[in-house]
């Protein structure tokens, strides 16, 4: 119950303000696919292959991300800071953990909607490679692994500008470092393996293998699960821990 309400909520909210939603979206990726895909890009290749191919995959396991994660931030925290109306649900009958998943599963849905943009997008220039159902399972995984973030960034955040710090020292980094651009090969061993600890590097390396060359890494996507599965259950603790206050 809890789930179909807050996604019937954001169904409605989405169809009233669609195109703004779908505009906002979609712009980064294309000034991306611009920049480094036709036009830096169109000079070179990257680990034999056209560099186009090599940040497809980069760019939309990082535009998810920052969809899912912006989308449930903001709006979690507003609700909780300022407009003071989360509490209400924390204290109202309902199971938690069906709350955050109503919010989580809105948040990785509207991220999808940006994936099939950016495909649509590349259709008419060859840019679509092997698509599968496993390629949009592991973006769904990855919008909900950023969801399940943005949703606990929100909970322990004091204010709106501690949310902007969170964006800026942890998503935005990622968004650059985690092989959305070049290989980590590139870089010193010692900053490869931190980099390689990070949630993101192992979303575009699934999402790389899928697209370029049809194959399943399964290690990548036990830590997606292994990390999706750490930020709800510590959601879901903190929540318990503040209806309690």
């Amino acid at each position: 119950m809890e789930i179909s309400t807050i996604l019937w909520r954001e169904w409605v909210f989405f169809k009233k303000r669609w195109l703004k939603i779908v505009s906002s979206q979609i712009v980064t990726p294309i000034l991306y696919l611009i920049t480094f895909g036709w036009g830096i890009g169109s000079k070179f290749n990257l680990d034999g292959m056209p560099y186009l191919f090599y940040i497809i995959p980069g760019i939309i396991g990082m535009n998810t991300m920052r969809v899912s994660y912006s989308y449930i931030s903001t709006r979690v925290s507003v609700a909780r800071l300022h407009e003071r109306s989360f509490e209400a649900y924390l204290l109202s009958p309902i199971r938690i953990p069906m709350l955050i998943m109503g919010h989580v599963l809105a948040g990785a849905l509207r991220s999808m909607i940006s994936v099939l943009l950016i495909l649509l997008i590349l259709a008419p220039f060859g840019g679509v490679l092997n698509l599968s159902l496993t390629f949009f399972v592991m973006c769904f995984l990855n919008s909900m692994m950023f969801a399940c973030l943005g949703f606990l960034a929100a909970m322990i955040i004091d204010t709106h500008y501690d949310l902007n710090r969170f964006q800026s020292f942890v998503i935005t980094p990622m968004s650059f470092l985690c092989g959305t651009f070049f290989s980590l090969t590139k870089l010193p061993w010692v900053i490869a393996q931190l980099i390689e600890i990070l949630p993101l590097t192992h979303s575009i390396c699934v999402l790389r293998k899928l697209y370029i060359y049809g194959k399943f890494d399964g290690f990548s996507m036990i830590v997606m699960l292994t990390y999706t599965v750490f930020f709800f259950v510590v959601s879901v603790k903190i929540c318990y821990e503040e209806s309690r206050i």
